[in-house]
Parts: structure tokens; sequence; C-alpha cells
């Protein structure tokens, strides 16, 4: 399955953070907890050097506890600060308060003998699409200060937020870069809801992440969908397959009783992206 995509905006997007980019401290990186490499937009690097960097592994409350841990720790180990964070319940807020006055010691210190007093650390809040950066935002604020939805491109300009004495934020908009080298980037994203679903084979996408799901987390399948143990040990039974026996499972058919796998399909791709799937990562820095 090979996905591409790159709307028009978003080319717009990174010249106006190319600009914004040199009024801020601080690049506050959002990735996606379930993904974090796929997730991980690779212009950012180039935009943020010389730049001091903290980065947020949100959704972590639908990713694999376990895994998390070790994601981590793979960033720690290349020199990242990183927090774990659930922008919707706000978990991980004050540690995000805390790892920004820790990222950024060196320079409020340095205002301080300059005497620059009271300066708040301004830093612009980057990721792709749908990543939850409004959420973060509007969570960390305290109140609705940014746009939010579940689909990518609701924020379309950049915008400043003033938190508080201590932190000035730059709500960007989600942007992606011009073409994924590895197809299972692609992938990923589009599972993760970080691609339009409307230019998707959505009956594909679902097949992709049953045949995933099936070896990495066969317990989530059989407790959500009612597979036996035997069905998913069968490597031979395709992602079609599977799909189909969940449209017959939860009555999704069309006119003279035809499955409706479209249906099916979408409904995977909800169960997963919600998180009624269960506590799921696609990606484990091992690999």
């Amino acid at each position: 399955m090979k996905i591409q995509w790159y709307p028009g905006h978003m080319t717009k997007a990174r010249r106006a953070m190319e600009q914004d980019i040199k009024l801020v401290d601080l690049v506050i990186e959002l990735l996606d907890a379930r993904t974090p490499l796929a997730s991980r937009n690779p212009d950012i690097d180039k935009l943020g050097a010389n730049k001091l960097r903290l980065i947020l592994l949100n959704k972590s409350d639908v990713a694999d506890p376990a895994v998390n841990r070790r994601w981590e720790s793979w960033f720690e180990s290349k020199g990242y600060t990183v927090v774990l964070l659930d922008s919707r319940s706000g978990a991980g807020k004050k540690q995000v308060q805390a790892a920004v006055s820790q990222v950024c010691q060196a320079k409020i210190e340095r205002d301080r003998r300059r005497g620059i007093l009271n300066r708040p650390v301004r830093a612009m809040v980057v990721g792709i699409p749908n990543v939850g950066k409004s959420t973060f935002i509007n969570t960390f604020a305290g109140k609705a200060v940014a746009k939010t939805g579940n689909k990518p491109g609701v924020t379309r300009g950049n915008q400043w937020i003033r938190l508080n004495k201590e932190v000035e934020l730059l709500d960007t908009p989600g942007i992606l870069w011009p073409k994924f080298e590895d197809p299972e980037v692609g992938v990923h994203l589009a599972m993760i809801g970080s691609v339009n679903d409307e230019i998707l084979d959505i009956r594909e996408l679902a097949c992709e992440l049953l045949k995933l799901l099936r070896t990495l987390y066969p317990e989530k399948l059989q407790e959500r969908y009612s597979f036996s143990e035997e069905e998913l040990a069968q490597e031979t039974k395709t992602g079609f397959e599977l799909l189909e026996k969940i449209a017959k499972i939860r009555g999704c058919l069309l006119k003279g009783q035809e499955l409706d796998t479209e249906k099916a399909a979408r409904l995977v791709m909800d169960d997963f992206r919600s998180g009624r799937l269960g506590q799921i990562s696609i990606e484990r820095p091992e690999e």
C-alpha cells in the first residue's frame, strides 16, 4: 500500500514556520506515541537547528505503556528531553511545565544576568496533522484558545498564545513532508489519522492494520471481535478475510445480506484511533 499526501497549504505553512522560528527560543515537537518515528517530520530537525528542543509523546494513553517507556529511553539516549503526554485529560501537564523550565534554564539565567527579567520563553509547537497540538495548547492554557478537530487540517494559520508569565506558545498548522521515502511511514500515518481518509482505500488500510495487530496484539482482536486463537494463528488467512469476519460479527450488511466491508473497515479504524481496541503501539524502537 503506497500513500503520499502533501496538499498545497502545507508548502505555505512551512514557509511561514521558516520565518517564525527565528522568533522562538524553544521548539516543542508533538509525536504520536503509537508511532513516534513515522510521526516525526524530518523537516523539523532542519527548521529547528540551533534551537532548544522538547519532545512530547502525545496520545500515550492509547499506546502500549511498556513500549512508551522504551521510546522515552530511546529519545533520551539521543539527547532529547521527553515527556509522555495525554493532552485530552491533561496527564503530563505538570511535567511539561517542568521540562520547559529545565530545557530553557541556561537561557533564563542568561537573561537574568543581562538584567532581562520576566521575559517569557517563546516556544513554537510543531507536529504533523492530527497529532493533538491544539488540544495540548488548550489543556496547557486551561481554556479553549486553539481550534481543535479529529481530522487533519483544522489549524491553518499560526497564532501566538500567552499561557502565563513564563511561557508564550506559537501554534502552527500540522505539516507533513513532500515524499514518504519508506512506504510503511505513509501507512502508519494513515492509520493514526494524519492523512486525509478521503484519498485512501479504507478497506485496504484496515486490512493492513488487522494483519499488523494479528502479529503484535492478537489478544486485542480476540477480545474486541471474538476471533479465536486458531483463526489468528492461520497466517494464510488474509487481512480481507479477517475484515469479512468482523463485518459478519458486527452486522455490517448491504441489501441482500451482502457484507459491507467498507463499513466494517471504518469501524476497525475508528476502534483503533479512539483507543477502544486498547493500548496499542505499532512501532518499537528496537525495530
